[in-house]
């Protein structure tokens, strides 16, 4: 994201005091008046989406760990399972999970109210674009007329610490959006929670520990509509970064593919799994274990033919803690990682360019 500087204030409100008013079209709009012969316009390119290499997966080879959380809360298989996450948060940083407890229910009403929603004339999702807010329908961060855009749609929301929710802001279509939106994101907090306390205990701390930092933790939550694009080779979804809290949950709502991880300089598709979750680790748990667990560089991709929607939820520590190198964690080596307050972490954030992992690069220590 090409941003300036956030007060910590602005940032706890969840306004981007700052950001230009820059009218961007709807890319659903945009999608839907494009015909097979059009050239998408100019500010979409992004040649480095035809230049950097893809790896291709044949349909029977395995994209990334996939970890049973069933399994880690059996007493009888939790130590085997624990050590499966443990490498898959050091190998990978990024991991699929099934049998996590999540209702089904709960995941197909949130499904269902986001098609629904996308599926609403432009002029009816507009009421919920609110100009100055992170919060709402549209793009995240603009701040220039020359500013490259990513092909996506989004409705972005903060839903913890309760102080930080502006339910106001949420869509009243369908009707059943606020409720569904509300059960799920507190049932993915839970999950999130659950994986953060078996994360702590690999890394050798107190999972109460972890627990307490996480009380009333900082979640928020992005909804993603990609478009299909008839010039889907030249444009990228959502550009390459790493996440700043401590673990991302993405549920990609339908089967079509376009979640890409950076792995050996070259990019890797991960394959959908219907029912599951994709988690990754965060900027902010790299800090903690102090390099132990790496966050990882990402993207998406967008289909020619086919939208595709997604539901990222973000979980951090609350808004009190302090981002630094945990002091168990340091031992024999000096710490690799600036320390800051939440507030200013997440301004730094903001300000910064999204762009790989060049955002982490400002966090840690000169050598």
């Amino acid at each position: 994201m090409d941003g300036q500087g956030i007060a910590p204030a602005d940032m706890a409100a969840g306004k981007l005091i700052g950001s230009l008013p820059v009218e961007v079209e709807s890319v659903q709009a945009l999608a839907a008046s494009l015909t097979t012969s059009d050239h998408i316009p100019t500010r979409y390119i992004r040649p480095e989406a035809e230049s950097e290499p893809v790896i291709i997966l044949g349909a029977d080879e395995d994209d990334i760990p996939v970890i049973d959380v069933r399994k880690l809360l059996d007493p009888e298989l939790s130590d085997a399972e624990s050590s499966k996450l443990h490498l898959a948060c050091q190998n990978w940083g990024f991991f699929k999970l099934i049998n996590h407890g999540v209702p089904e229910e709960v995941i197909q009403r949130m499904m269902f109210v986001v098609e629904e929603f996308f599926k609403l004339p432009l002029d009816e999702k507009m009421l919920f674009k609110h100009p100055g807010q992170l919060d709402g329908y549209g793009k995240l961060l603009l701040f220039s007329d020359e500013q490259k855009l990513d092909w996506v749609d989004i409705l972005y929301f903060y839903t913890s610490p309760l102080r930080l929710r502006k339910i106001g802001l949420w869509p009243t279509k369908p009707s059943t959006f606020r409720d569904a939106f509300d059960e799920y994101s507190m049932e993915v907090k839970k999950l999130a929670n659950c994986l953060l306390g078996f994360m702590a205990k690999n890394l050798g701390l107190a999972p109460a520990e972890m627990a307490r930092m996480l009380e009333n933790g900082a979640q928020s939550v992005r909804i993603n509509c990609y478009p299909p694009c008839p010039e889907d080779k030249k444009v990228l979804g959502l550009s390459p970064h790493s996440d700043a809290s401590f673990l991302t949950l993405v549920l990609q709502v339908n089967d079509v593919q376009g979640l890409q991880i950076r792995r050996n300089d070259k990019w890797f598709p991960v394959k959908p799994l219907p029912g599951a979750f994709v988690a990754n680790i965060a900027d902010a748990l790299e800090i903690l274990s102090n390099g132990k667990y790496k966050s990882i560089e990402h993207r998406a991709v967008t289909n020619a033919e086919k939208e595709r929607f997604s539901i990222a939820a973000f979980h951090g520590p609350n808004t009190d803690a302090i981002i630094e190198p945990h002091s168990e964690l340091i031992l024999e080596d000096e710490p690799l990682y600036k320390s800051l307050d939440y507030e200013s972490y997440m301004k730094l954030f903001y300000a910064s360019k999204l762009d790989g992992k060049n955002f982490l690069g400002r966090m840690k220590l000169n050598k």
